[in-house]
């Protein structure tokens, strides 16, 4: 890790791993244990303790998991930070959307560019993560595929959320990293469209030939939350918003309403999503 990409995460580590860092220091001291006798405990090397102590690299998921099992004395802090690490984790932009789509009841998405984060697989995303503008530097890169890969828990949430994603079908064509990559991204994203919980649609390429096209001010991300409220995220250039006003849903919720009725049907969908899996590039 470079010098620069340090101060970078020191920076942007927000109160939870500031939190993480000064407990399991503490900790450890209270254990007697030196930086290096705690890496050996945990798998990892005395740098990255030291890195995560002085959050020059913040605590992954997996090692909040073994600094629970190694020092954690039963008390479960570690354990229950990991759910605050994570969000941390997520672009700032992105994390009051994260916790809405974490207990949401419904998740609508429409994509023109990218596979959904929610249905990313772990190639697909850190190609498109580590190929984006800045570049990023590797332990950044990786925090954020961690992060984007813990939002597939939704799928197997108990009680299950229903979801949506119409994807233009140009996504499902636009390699990132190699077409191998996309390949299996559109595998991934056909087992998906399997579940009882999920539903895929394709918006054809030719659709604007009919006369009608209804995904032209691009994407859109709807949720209905626990207590029935319905939120709109829209994202442009790094920018996130969130839209809650009743009267500005409502015109949003229709727009969506309109682009699904003029996508291929689920199972159309699945069939088109197969055959461009199938194709030899």
């Amino acid at each position: 890790m470079t010098a620069m990409a340090r101060a970078e995460n020191k920076t942007e580590a927000g109160g939870t791993a500031h939190m993480v860092a000064a407990l399991a220091k503490a900790l450890r001291e209270q254990q007697g244990l030196t930086q290096p006798q705690l890496g050996e405990k945990l798998g990892y090397t005395a740098a990255a303790v030291s890195a995560m102590e002085t959050c020059a690299q913040p605590a992954s998921d997996q090692m909040l998991v073994k600094l629970e099992a190694a020092i954690g004395g039963g008390l479960g802090v570690f354990e229950k930070a990991r759910k605050w690490i994570l969000l941390e984790k997520y672009p700032a932009r992105f994390r009051g959307f994260s916790e809405l789509e974490a207990g949401a009841v419904t998740i609508c998405s429409y994509e023109t560019l990218v596979v959904d984060g929610l249905f990313q697989t772990e190639d697909y995303a850190r190609a498109l993560i580590g190929g984006g503008y800045p570049p990023l530097s590797d332990p950044k890169r990786e925090e954020l595929v961690e992060a984007r890969l813990a939002r597939r828990a939704l799928f197997d949430r108990n009680p299950a959320p229903l979801i949506e994603l119409i994807l233009e079908e140009s996504v499902l064509r636009r390699p990132f990293g190699s077409w191998e990559i996309l390949r299996g991204q559109l595998l991934s994203l056909a087992d998906d469209a399997q579940r009882d919980n999920v539903c895929v649609q394709v918006l054809p390429l030719e659709r604007g030939l009919r006369g009608t096209y209804a995904g032209a001010r691009g994407p859109m991300h709807l949720v209905e939350t626990e207590d029935h409220q319905h939120v709109i995220y829209l994202e442009v250039e790094d920018q996130g918003i969130l839209v809650s006003d009743p009267a500005e849903v409502s015109p949003l919720s229709q727009r969506y309403a309109r682009i699904r009725s003029q996508a291929l049907s689920p199972d159309e969908s699945l069939a088109f999503i197969e055959q461009l899996a199938g194709e030899k590039r």
